[in-house]
C-alpha cells in the first residue's frame, strides 16, 4: 500500500500465537513539515494499516504533528535572533496544535474508528509557548491526557517549553498501564522511577534520537522497569523538510542531496528480559509489530522489581512534586472573604 506519493510503508510483523497477547505497533516516518492537515491525512492512513494488522496500540514518533525542526537553529545567537529566525517560528507555532482543539478531536476520532489505543507525539502551542507533548487516546475515541516533555535537549530549549510533574501519567488500560517519556528524557533516572512507581507496563518513548546507542538505553529501561519498550521514531530524508532557502540544515545544508538520510530511524519494540521483538529498523517509514505477551513482566519483576522487593527506601527515596507549576496565581477577593 503506497501511503506516501512513489513511497510504501514496509511491515515488519512478529506475532506470537497465544490469542491473549497484546498487539502493539510502533510508526516510524515523517511528518510533512509545515503542514499539520496533510500530516493527520498521513496518520490517519497509517493508523489504518497498523490496525488491518491486528494492532491494539499503536505508538507514532516524537513531534509527529507539528515536526521536529531538525537541522535549525531559528536564528538564535547569544544575545541576538534574526528576523528570519521570528519568521520561522512564526510558521512553527502555526504548525501546533492546541490542547484540546479540532486536531486533538480528529486524533480521538481516529483512534475510535480504527479501536485502537493511540500514543502520539505533537507539538503543544499552549498560548505563544510551544511543548513537546504525547497525547494518548483510547479505542472508545476519548482523549485520555497528554505528557509533557519535561526537559527539552539542548537548542529544543529555545522553541520549547518545560513540562511539570503534573503532566506524567501512566493510564491503566485493559491492555495494561500505558505511559510514555520523550526522547532524551528517558536518560532521567529520577523520572524513570517515578513512572515505574505508577506501576509502567508498555514504556512508550517516541523519540527523535537514530543513533545505534539509543538501543542501549531501551534495552536497558526495558530491564530496569520489567515492563515491554516501545520506541518510535521518524524516518526523514532532507525533501521530507521544504527545500532552502524556506527550510535550511544549518551547518549540513550543501552536503544534503534531496534523498539524503537526515533522520534513519531505528524504531523497536523490546520486552522485559531484554529481548528485541521487532526492530530496530534503519532502512525507511516502516510499521513495526510485534505481540507482547504481559505475563512476562511477573517473570521478570520476580528477580528485580526496582520499586518494590530491590529497593531501599531507608536509604534511597523519591519525592515528586506532580502538581501543576504557574507563573500566576490569582486569588480573588470573594474567596479571601468566604475564609
Amino acid at each position: 500500500m503506497a501511503l506516501v506519493p512513489n513511497e510504501a510503508i514496509a511491515a515488519e510483523v512478529e506475532m506470537g500465537a497465544d490469542p491473549s497477547t497484546v498487539r502493539a505497533t510502533v510508526v516510524q516516518a515523517s511528518t510533512i513539515f509545515y503542514d499539520t492537515p496533510a500530516t493527520l491525512d498521513k496518520a490517519e492512513r497509517l493508523l489504518a494499516e497498523a490496525a488491518s494488522y491486528g494492532s491494539q496500540l499503536v505508538v507514532f514518533p516524537e513531534a509527529f504533528v507539528g515536526g521536529y525542526p531538525r537541522g535549525s537553529n531559528f536564528g538564535i545567537i547569544i544575545g541576538n535572533r534574526t528576523e528570519k529566525g521570528k519568521e520561522e517560528f512564526k510558521k512553527y507555532h502555526a504548525s501546533a496544535v492546541d490542547v484540546p482543539g479540532p486536531e486533538v478531536d480528529r486524533l480521538a476520532a481516529m483512534a475510535g474508528k480504527y479501536k485502537v489505543h493511540l500514543v502520539i507525539g505533537v507539538i503543544e502551542r499552549d498560548g505563544y509557548t510551544l511543548y513537546c507533548t504525547v497525547l494518548f487516546f483510547d479505542p472508545q475515541g476519548h482523549y485520555l491526557g497528554k505528557h509533557r516533555k519535561l526537559m527539552p535537549t539542548g537548542l529544543e530549549r529555545i522553541i520549547w517549553g518545560f513540562g511539570d510533574g503534573s503532566t506524567i501519567p501512566v493510564f491503566e488500560t485493559p491492555i495494561g498501564k500505558i505511559g510514555a517519556a520523550i526522547c532524551w528524557e528517558n536518560r532521567m533516572p529520577l523520572l524513570r522511577t517515578a513512572m515505574y512507581a505508577k506501576g509502567i507496563e508498555i514504556y512508550c518513548a517516541p523519540t527523535a534520537d537514530a543513533r545505534p546507542v539509543w538501543q542501549a538505553s531501551m534495552t536497558h529501561i526495558a530491564l530496569e522497569g520489567g515492563c515491554f519498550v516501545l520506541s518510535s521514531n521518524q524516518f526523514c530524508r532532507r525533501k521530507d523538510y521544504p527545500p532552502p532557502p524556506e527550510y535550511v540544515f544549518n551547518g549540513t545544508e550543501d552536503d544534503l542531496a534531496p534523498d539524503s538520510v537526515v533522520c534513519a530511524g531505528g524504531s523497536v519494540i523490546i520486552s522485559p528480559s531484554g529481548t528485541v521483538l521487532a526492530g530496530p529498523n534503519y532502512e525507511g517509514e516502516a510499521l513495526i509489530t510485534a505481540d507482547l505477551d504481559l505475563g512476562e513482566i511477573v517473570n521478570e519483576k520476580f528477580t528485580f522489581d526496582v520499586v518494590g522487593h530491590y529497593s531501599r527506601p531507608e536509604v534511597l527515596s523519591l519525592n515528586v512534586r506532580d502538581h501543576p507549576t504557574r507563573p500566576v496565581t490569582f486569588t480573588s477577593a470573594k474567596t479571601e472573604d468566604s475564609k
